[in-house]
C-alpha cells in the first residue's frame, strides 16, 4: 500500500523509496540481459588428422611413384633382320639345323682371329659337319659329369697360334661389338664361346629361351647345349 513502509523479516521497517528504486534497477538489469544477444559457444579446436592420413597426404606422390614401378625385364631381341652370316638366320642367336645347312651347301664356317701380341689378323675356317659331330660326341659322353657347368677347357679355350710372331695360343677370335652380329657358330666349332663376356652369353641365352642367371661357367654351359640343340637336337 502506497505510503506504507515495507516490513522486513526481522520486523524492521525499510524505506519504501529504496525498495522501489531497487526494484527498478533489478528490472532494468534483467531487461538488458534479455536484450543482449547470446554469445556463441567457443568452437572446439580442429581435430588433428590421423598419422596414417597425414603420411598418405604428404607422401602421396612418392608412394604413387613407388607403386607404379615395375621390375626391369629386358625383352628378347626378336626383330627379324638380315642374316649376318650364311649359316645364321634373321633372328639373333638362331641357326638352322645341320641337315638344313648342308642341304643349302654350307659346309664350312669362317671367322677371323687377331694376335694379342703383334696384332696380326688372319681368317680361320672350320669344316662344319666333322667339327660339330666331334663336339657333340664329347658332350654326350661327358655331359652328366659336367653338372650343368662348363669345364675348364670351355672356360679357358685353347686358342690358335700366331703365324706372324710365333706366339702360342695368341690368336683371339674377333667378336662383334653388336651382339646381333656375333659369329656364334664359328665360336662354337672352335670351342671358343668362353671368349665371350658374361653379358654376351646372357644375350645369347635370352634370345634362345635358356636360363641366363648364375656364374659364367653355368651360362656358358647352357650356350653350348643350346647351340648343339639348334644344329641337331639331343636334349
Amino acid at each position: 500500500m502506497e505510503g506504507k513502509a515495507a516490513t522486513s523479516r526481522d520486523g524492521d521497517k525499510q524505506d519504501p523509496l529504496a525498495l522501489t528504486l531497487g526494484s527498478i534497477y533489478a528490472a532494468a538489469d534483467a531487461a538488458a540481459d534479455a536484450a543482449a544477444p547470446a554469445s556463441p559457444p567457443p568452437s572446439p579446436p580442429p581435430a588433428a588428422a590421423p598419422r596414417s592420413i597425414r603420411r598418405r597426404l604428404n607422401n602421396g606422390t612418392a608412394a604413387a611413384g613407388r607403386g607404379s614401378r615395375r621390375p626391369c625385364v629386358k625383352p628378347c631381341d626378336d626383330a627379324v633382320g638380315e642374316a649376318p652370316f650364311a649359316w645364321a638366320t634373321g633372328r639373333p642367336a638362331r641357326h638352322d639345323t645341320l641337315e638344313s645347312l648342308l642341304r643349302r651347301g654350307v659346309t664350312s664356317v669362317e671367322g677371323h682371329a687377331r694376335c694379342k701380341r703383334c696384332g696380326n689378323r688372319k681368317p680361320i675356317a672350320y669344316d662344319l659337319e666333322p667339327k660339330f659331330r666331334e663336339l657333340r660326341d664329347h658332350i654326350v659322353a661327358n655331359r652328366h659329369a659336367m653338372d650343368d657347368r662348363a669345364p675348364d677347357a670351355w672356360m679357358f679355350p685353347a686358342l690358335p697360334d700366331c703365324d706372324a710372331c710365333g706366339h702360342k695360343g695368341a690368336m683371339w677370335p674377333e667378336i662383334a661389338t653388336e651382339k646381333r652380329e656375333i659369329n656364334w657358330l664359328f665360336l662354337l666349332l672352335g670351342q671358343m664361346l668362353g671368349c665371350c663376356t658374361l653379358e654376351q652369353l646372357k644375350y645369347f641365352c635370352m634370345n634362345t629361351g635358356r636360363h641366363r642367371t648364375g656364374a659364367k661357367n653355368r651360362v656358358l654351359y647352357y650356350a653350348y647345349i643350346e647351340m648343339c640343340n639348334q644344329l641337331g637336337p639331343f636334349d
